[in-house]
């Protein structure tokens, strides 16, 4: 029978919440319960404009904390990080007049 002399790779919560990535983890599946609430209409906000606003608003902010953290993009030159930036604040805004247009 082998005996393993590795260290052990179990970490403890706190450990978790110094990484970066944990942290963002939790805050997206937060963002996805509170999209979930107002979209199944729990009297957070009356008007369903204002909640469809700000679920659209919500996705995006997702959107851009996996493309900053998952996809390594915080760390991007400057240039790809901008692009990423204006890709969401630009497609964000024209699914917004659009929707508001409609």
């Amino acid at each position: 029978m082998a005996v393993t002399t590795e260290p052990s790779t179990v970490r403890s919560f706190a450990d978790l919440l110094k990484c970066s990535a944990t942290v963002v983890w939790i805050l997206l599946i937060s963002a996805t319960a509170l999209s979930w609430a107002l979209g199944t209409h729990h009297g957070i906000v009356d008007d369903p404009t204002a909640a469809s606003l700000i679920i659209l608003a919500i996705a995006f902010i997702k959107i851009r904390f996996i493309g900053l953290y998952f996809m390594d993009l915080k760390d991007a030159p400057l240039a790809l990080r901008a692009l990423i930036e204006a890709w969401c604040l630009i497609v964000f805004c024209l699914t917004a007049a659009f929707y508001l247009a409609g």
